[in-house]
């Protein structure tokens, strides 16, 4: 790799048509990536490739103006100080958010290209060429505002910011809720069998382990494999599967850790198993708030069904565990 400084006039420009050639692609790719979900986004990018691509052609008119038709090939990766990404077909989930943020960044790093390389530059007519394409880059960020005030209204913004929302709650929060609701629930009767089966706290850690970790692979193939969002809209399958399984088992593992308290422990069984029921509660109820700020749940609605569950469940394993 070579510092910008050490490059020629000639190379300064030709990285320069590369760079825009670049921007302008990208700029379509992440258009085509959100055009469904966020058509506004997408049409403000589009605008932005559509001036990427005549800067692109002014610079190319004035490098053959001074330097002919070849054009030698050189890319932002050839030369330090560049900031590196990933490209963008390797990553396939990409919030609105962080599309704007990189396109932020990619205006800023290419107004800084413009006005470094000026400065490098020895040769009196090129520099006044440079300094002419950091007014161009200069002028491109102020109509990269312009699309914004154009495309993204106040009612776009919003509409964009509820799909943005659907999104999230339907990749992450339901298949997070319905893991640590799973693991919560369903591992209640099992660990308080067993805790009072034999009123052993490592015997019962083991047999807690062995259910929250079974669970959440069961949940977490469920879920990957029962949908795979292209209809539904509900992103990547194996995200919700992971998040699911990870909620899954974090479920279960929240009132089964108590009983890592020695057994040496005086009443170290009733100790751990206080704490775990303690544990319980605060999970249930964790789950009533998340229902009712994601799920449009009435709180004491959710509350009610999933505590009342919840108690039954733990009722019953303590019933089957002292039979």
């Amino acid at each position: 790799m070579r510092k910008l400084e050490n490059l020629s006039e000639r190379e300064i420009l030709a990285l320069a048509i590369s760079a825009e050639e670049d921007d302008a692609r990208i700029y379509q790719a992440f258009a085509e990536k959100i055009r469904t979900d966020f058509p506004h986004t997408a049409q403000m990018l589009d605008a932005m490739a559509i001036e990427e691509a005549k800067h692109r052609g002014r610079l190319f008119d004035l490098y053959r103006e001074k330097f002919g038709d070849y054009l030698p090939l050189i890319r932002r990766s050839d030369v330090r100080g560049f900031q590196r990404n990933d490209p963008i077909w390797l990553a396939p989930v990409l919030s609105i958010d962080a599309i704007r943020d990189r396109v932020e960044a990619m205006e800023q790093e290419a107004g800084a290209f413009y006005k470094k390389a000026a400065a490098v530059t020895r040769d009196a007519s090129v520099r006044q060429l440079l300094n002419e394409l950091a007014d161009i880059e200069l002028q491109h960020e102020h109509k990269a505002g312009e699309f914004r005030d154009i495309h993204l209204t106040e009612g776009a913004v919003a509409a964009e910011k509820d799909t943005q929302h659907r999104k999230f709650v339907l990749t992450y929060v339901q298949p997070g809720l319905a893991g640590l609701m799973d693991g919560s629930v369903s591992t209640l009767a099992p660990i308080f069998a067993a805790a009072f089966a034999t009123h052993n706290n490592w015997e019962t850690f083991l047999i807690g382990m062995a259910a929250s970790i079974g669970a959440g692979i069961s949940m977490g193939f469920t879920e990957a494999l029962s949908d795979d969002g292209e209809i539904s809209g509900r992103g990547s399958p194996w995200v919700r599967g992971v998040v699911c399984g990870l909620m899954t088992t974090i479920g279960g593992l929240g009132h089964v850790l108590p009983y890592l308290i020695p057994d040496s422990v005086e009443n170290a069984f009733w100790l751990a198993t206080g704490i775990a029921t303690l544990i319980v509660f605060i999970e249930l109820w964790a789950i009533a708030w998340i229902r009712a700020k994601y799920m449009d749940t009435p709180f004491l609605k959710a509350a009610f069904q999933v505590v009342i569950g919840g108690v039954l469940v733990f009722i019953a394993g303590i019933l089957i565990g002292s039979g």
